[in-house]
């Protein structure tokens, strides 16, 4: 791992895992100097929320984004909740990824604050790794006013990755071609990428807790004891990683769900909650110029039960008359068994490009251009201003690619007809 004054060896493959530090709750400090220094949690304070991140004031009492909100306000009442504002996160986000589309058009985003680049084109970072990294920082910085982000250089993703989180926050690690291994070795196995709680404690079973210990035990025995991924996880453990840095195509599934506050019977209150859901989703389509064959309902019961409904429509569509009525059968069915509902979500699937819409078709026509109204209603004032339904809490809600793609299309890749997606981050 090079450091201040290291000399640099020359890199053939040259792959950077950019993460930013705390972004969400950084956000809020930088909007707002009043929360700087302080604990910040950013999510839902209810019952059944969840922290979308916390600052590193917050971290420092254990506060960690994804755990419930009960405990984050046990381990540290005196935080400062802030509801998330989805919206400058994506405006910060297409800053940040503005910043890398200059150097390669090879970018791999993970989230709206965290991606992979290949800079192996790049004479100056392969010659020069420390000086591209901090002039790639800096670069940062001053884009987004002030917000820091830690940078991994090395030869693969999985040490990449790795290495930006090392010295978090505002680090800057590079690990040279040949010392992946070395670098690997003496940090506990949960660095690694993919290695669930499971699998931890069937290594730990056999006193395997470092990187170190996985990467010299033999693929046989890994297997053995993991199954299929066990040579995978040797190999990773290792530092050899051949996955390319890809740029994400187009999606093959689009969803929405949201988790109630308390357990809904209502089915007309369903209904209107489904059908807010639903309209987030065709709106996405429509902004994607795609249609959608398959619509699927999720619902969980409050017992933790989860179902899964799904129907294929008679043609493909992105029209809210047509898609509605199927959601609204789908929920009937769900139903049908009179249980409390604790989380309910809408999705489609087998996906294919928008055809030709003929504009004298007639009432297909009339309800596409009032889709087109509502979508740019909703571009500009945000997605609850004016619905078919319902709009939940969308703190609660769960979004999957449309976050990402969004903050792409607003640091400067071709956007869609329809305009930009309003579409928040599920932490």
């Amino acid at each position: 791992m090079s450091g201040a004054g290291a000399p640099e060896t020359p890199f053939s493959r040259c792959i950077v895992h950019l993460d930013m530090d705390a972004f969400y709750a950084s956000v809020e400090q930088l909007r707002e100097p009043a929360l700087r220094g302080r604990p910040v949690v950013v999510g839902h304070s209810g019952p059944r929320g969840v922290v979308a991140a916390a600052s590193y004031e917050a971290r420092k009492f254990g506060v960690r984004s994804a755990m419930p909100a009960g405990e984050a306000k046990r381990l540290c009442p005196q935080a400062i909740w802030v509801a998330a504002d989805f919206r400058a996160y994506q405006d910060y986000s297409s800053r940040v990824f503005r910043v890398m589309d200059r150097y390669t058009p090879l970018v791999e985003p993970l989230s709206l604050d965290e991606a992979f680049m290949d800079l192996s084109a790049s004479p100056d970072f392969r010659v020069a790794p420390g000086a591209g990294g901090r002039r790639l920082k800096a670069e940062v910085f001053e884009a987004t006013g002030g917000l820091t982000c830690s940078v991994g250089i090395a030869t693969c993703k999985v040490v990449a990755k790795v290495a930006s989180d090392h010295r978090k926050p505002d680090g800057l690690v590079i690990v040279p071609p040949g010392g992946e291994a070395a670098f690997l070795a003496p940090l506990p196995l949960r660095v690694l990428p993919g290695l669930g709680p499971a699998a931890e404690r069937r290594l730990a079973d056999l006193d395997l807790r470092l990187v170190g210990d996985v990467a010299a035990l033999p693929d046989a025995v890994l297997e053995a004891r993991l199954g299929s991924q066990g040579a995978g996880l040797g190999a990773l453990a290792r530092g050899s990683d051949p996955r390319p840095v890809t740029v994400p195509g187009a999606p093959k599934s689009i969803s929405r769900e949201t988790t109630f506050e308390r357990d809904l019977t209502d089915p007309e209150e369903l209904r209107q909650v489904v059908r807010g859901l639903a309209q987030d989703v065709t709106h996405s389509l429509r902004a994607r110029r795609m249609w959608a064959r398959t619509v699927r309902l999720k619902i969980r019961w409050a017992g933790f039960e989860t179902h899964t409904l799904q129907a294929t429509l008679a043609v493909p569509t992105d029209v809210d008359a047509e898609f509605l009525p199927t959601a609204d059968r789908l929920l009937g069915e769900a139903l049908a068994a009179r249980r409390p509902v604790r989380l309910v979500g809408i999705g489609v699937a087998n996906l294919v490009e928008a055809g030709q819409a003929d504009l004298f078709e007639g009432d297909r026509g009339r309800a596409r251009a009032l889709d087109a109204t509502l979508d740019s209603l909703r571009d500009r004032f945000g997605s609850g201003a004016v619905t078919r339904g319902r709009p939940p809490a969308r703190e609660q809600r769960d979004f999957r690619r449309d976050d990402v793609d969004a903050a792409r299309r607003g640091a400067g890749a071709d956007p869609p007809p329809g305009g930009p997606v309003p579409a928040p981050e599920a932490p």
